[in-house]
């Protein structure tokens, strides 16, 4: 069921100087260069990419130097298929395992809720996450004259995934660069979104072909920012800063960095809690739900939500605020792990569900503090696309 072609991309070439990333929207004349650059590159976009004398020694430079020159149609086709698209929002992270596809989905489900016409495509060619973020795994893709038309998760939810193209959801992705490239050049140009307020892309990790490719293809279209996501530990924050670099390089403005799994949040009086006399000791949970209820009767509720934070991962060098705060970027603010949002997330579920959609399950997230802290980040996005108080 996959069809694509494969192109002929040259990565990218930077060295170029970091720069604050700005506020505006993505410029067509923006350079593209890649990290492993040399310092002066031209950029793999430009007419002298692979030939001046900047590129002598770039691994990139017969990649660059025998790639097609001049305007590449397919580019100005999806300017033309996304013309109805207000706002392009890339959800990015240079380290795995951070929960970005997580916030993308939860982003928007959050924008849908808004009353936004949403559009999510997962461009993660090795590890799609869409199908089972959003409940639709099984879903076809149907192909007609005019184009793919998306996975509808509700009437202003749409998603657009490989995952939907696999004969056997745990069939093996084993493609090079320029495979992958194809297929998201594809989905950019064929897929019928219609008119949409957002198209949320969820990028796999790093800065590499899939990061290149959505940055080409969307030159002419416009992105509108990234929203990048880390955890608090240095071990992730080293590459973030190296994905907030490449958006400055490639002109990618940042809309804010979320620092995700910010300490764990539990509800004291839920399943997930157990209470051990020592490590390999007794279960104790009953006794020690018994001695609160006994010394703070009003918390002793299911209902009265007693919560317990720990910090699971130690920002031993301040955490995103501060790593904001030197790269010169908007800090939205922090996430606690939350067992309620990985459930949701497990189950397809949204944190913003319509009244008459909530379960339990979701009724308890919605009450929590990591829902809250969502959800003002969703708010800060809107704020910031917007223009909204």
């Amino acid at each position: 069921r996959i069809q694509c072609r494969e192109e002929n991309i040259s990565p990218a070439c930077p060295r170029a100087g970091h720069s604050t990333p700005s506020s505006s929207r993505m410029e067509p004349t923006d350079r593209v260069v890649p990290a492993d650059a040399n310092t002066d590159c031209p950029g793999s976009n430009a007419e002298a990419a692979g030939k001046s004398a900047a590129c002598a020694g770039c691994p990139n430079q017969e990649a660059c130097a025998t790639a097609p020159t001049g305007v590449d149609p397919d580019v100005v086709a999806i300017s033309e298929r996304l013309a109805n698209v207000k706002y392009k929002i890339l959800v990015l992270s240079g380290k795995g395992g951070v929960g970005k596809s997580t916030f993308a989905a939860q982003l928007a489900y959050g924008l849908a809720a808004r009353g936004r016409d949403v559009g999510l495509l997962d461009i993660d060619i090795c590890g799609p996450s869409a199908p089972i973020m959003f409940g639709q795994q099984g879903q076809d893709v149907h192909k007609s004259n005019s184009g793919w038309s998306p996975v509808y998760v509700k009437d202003n939810l749409a998603v657009m995934s490989i995952g939907f193209l696999l004969p056997n959801a745990d069939d093996a992705v084993i493609w090079r660069g320029p495979r992958k490239n194809g297929l998201i050049k594809q989905f950019l140009k064929d897929t019928e979104w219609g008119t949409l307020d957002y198209l949320v892309v969820d990028a796999p990790p790093g800065t590499s072909d899939e990061h290149l490719s959505i940055v080409q293809y969307l030159k002419q279209a416009g992105i509108d920012g990234a929203l990048v996501i880390t955890t608090p530990q240095e071990v992730a924050m080293a590459d973030v800063r190296k994905e907030l670099s490449f958006c400055a390089k490639v002109g990618v403005p940042v809309i804010g960095v979320v620092e995700n799994m910010s300490g764990l949040s539990v509800p004291v009086h839920g399943p997930q809690l157990r209470f051990s006399a020592g490590a390999h000791g007794p279960d104790v949970t009953e006794q020690v739900k018994a001695v609160l209820a006994a010394h703070l009767p009003h918390l002793s509720t299911q209902a009265a939500a007693l919560t317990a934070h720990v910090d699971v991962f130690q920002a031993s060098r301040g955490g995103a605020a501060r790593m904001c705060e030197t790269a010169g970027v908007p800090f939205l603010g922090c996430v606690p792990l939350d067992p309620a949002i990985a459930a949701a997330a497990e189950a397809g579920r949204s944190l913003f569900p319509d009244e008459d959609e909530a379960d339990p399950d979701t009724l308890h997230a919605m009450n929590s503090t990591s829902f809250t802290a969502v959800k003002a980040i969703v708010d800060g996005v809107v704020r910031g696309m917007e223009g909204q108080s």
